[in-house]
């Protein structure tokens, strides 16, 4: 047991001196990880997500209540304008219309009556006005007739307005019959179907929606929210894909045709409206799927470009505003002008630029980048930079094509990262941490 105890303590001892030492050795030796600036391509994108849809979509209603007798459709058929799809139950719609006509007839009738009563009326009033001017009739005669001809002319009226109105009446019973045969009113295909044969419809406030007829399936549209602070980038015309999660590795081409100006606001989040057209032709894509958008903004073809970690990348103690003061880039440059590790070739010499080159040639914003210096330490460059697609920047001027930036910190036998690159996280060194090992991809 003596001896074990001593072994023991022994054991602890030689463990705490290797860590101490692997500590002391680690102390000072950081590699970093460096990526080349290459050519390539960089495309701006603006993203959304959006829905499938027919260019045009009907909700085919009943403009008249009733039970559904009959189904001629049903999801997925391919139906032609003025085609019938469904009908109601015409038989109360049958007994209005021989009501409508029988009083249709009634009214007729009257009027023969009320005009056979003016003709009578008139010819009293005639044989009246002969007599009272023979002094055969009292007065009050003669105005007596006068007034009954006055009221078998307004009776006449009445029965012609009455027969209008009983017409009126035929005529929407028989719109009303009509209705109960419900027709397509566009080509297309069916994409919904409500009711059943059987089922009773209301047509009262609003007409229930029977099918959903969508237009040609060949050519559909995507709309997508796009969000308040990218809608000034898009423009009709400008060209997008798209995927779907029912074919994830296939990617589809839309083309923007409309950017509606109504706000929609939901959660205090505004997003526009913006329709993009979508070739269908074989027919891959259905309404409502869900589609995940990128718009190409801009595009720049075969420029310089690093990876986007280079701009995340700040040595400790790092000052990037100090690198960008006047002189302070020239000063840099200078310094590591005799060829480190990833140096030379790759950076301008100051003494070769000219000053619009300087200054920024080309545009762009301004920014600091790091390079191995000659002693192996970080050194800034000061950089312009263009457009950005979230994994590479363009970099416009202050760098050559060949210049390695750096990246991210390395453990030491951590190769470094190659033009087309991603940085990664960097290894911890420290033996008291425990280790986990990377997902196979």
């Amino acid at each position: 047991m003596k001896y074990r105890g001593l072994l023991l303590t022994l054991g602890a001892l030689g463990l705490a001196a290797a860590a101490w030492a692997a500590l002391r050795g680690d102390k000072g030796a950081v590699t970093y990880a460096t990526a080349t600036v290459a050519r390539g391509d960089v495309v701006e994108v603006v993203g959304a997500t959006g829905t499938l849809q027919a260019v045009t979509t009907v909700q085919v209603g009943s403009q008249v209540s009733g039970t559904i007798s009959r189904l001629h459709v049903d999801f997925n058929d391919t139906v032609r304008a003025g085609q019938v799809v469904a009908e109601l139950d015409p038989s109360l719609f049958e007994a209005r219309l021989r009501q409508a006509e029988a009083n249709l007839a009634s009214a007729k009738a009257n009027l023969d009556r009320s005009r056979a009563a003016l003709d009578d009326a008139r010819q009293k009033g005639n044989r009246a006005e002969q007599l009272w001017t023979e002094q055969l009739l009292p007065e009050t005669d003669l105005e007596t007739a006068r007034a009954n001809a006055l009221s078998a002319e307004a009776q006449v009226k009445s029965s012609e307005a009455a027969v209008r109105q009983s017409e009126a009446s035929l005529n929407q019973a028989q719109v009303d019959r009509r209705h109960t045969v419900i027709q397509a009113p566009i080509d297309g295909v069916v994409i919904g179907r409500n009711v059943d044969v059987g089922q009773t419809v209301a047509a009262s406030l609003q007409a229930p929606t029977l099918f959903v007829i969508a237009n040609d399936l060949r050519q559909m549209q995507v709309r997508a929210g796009i969000d308040e602070a990218d809608v000034g980038r898009v423009r009709e015309g400008m060209a997008a894909t798209f995927r779907v999660d029912a074919y994830p590795e296939e990617l589809f081409p839309a083309r923007v045709e409309q950017v509606r100006l109504q706000p929609q606001v939901v959660s205090n989040v505004v997003t526009y409206d913006t329709l993009l057209s979508v070739d269908n032709v074989d027919q891959k894509l259905k309404p409502g799927m869900t589609a995940t958008v990128s718009l190409e903004v801009r595009r720049a073809d075969g420029v310089l470009r690093v990876p986007a970690s280079a701009l995340r990348f700040r040595p400790e103690g790092a000052d990037p505003a100090a690198a960008r003061r006047p002189g302070a880039a020239a000063a840099t440059r200078g310094a590591g002008a005799g060829g480190g590790p990833g140096n030379g070739a790759g950076r301008r010499r100051a003494e070769g630029r000219t000053g619009a080159e300087a200054g920024g040639h080309g545009g762009g914003r301004p920014a600091t980048l790091y390079t191995l210096g000659a002693d192996g330490k970080p050194a800034p460059v000061e950089v312009r930079l263009g457009l950005s697609d979230g994994q590479f920047v363009e970099v416009r001027s202050g760098l050559d094509e060949g210049a390695a930036v750096i990246t991210g910190t390395a453990s030491p036998g951590t190769a470094a990262v190659g033009p087309a690159g991603r940085a990664s996280a960097s290894p911890t060194s420290n033996p008291f941490q425990p280790q986990f090992q990377r997902r196979q991809r």
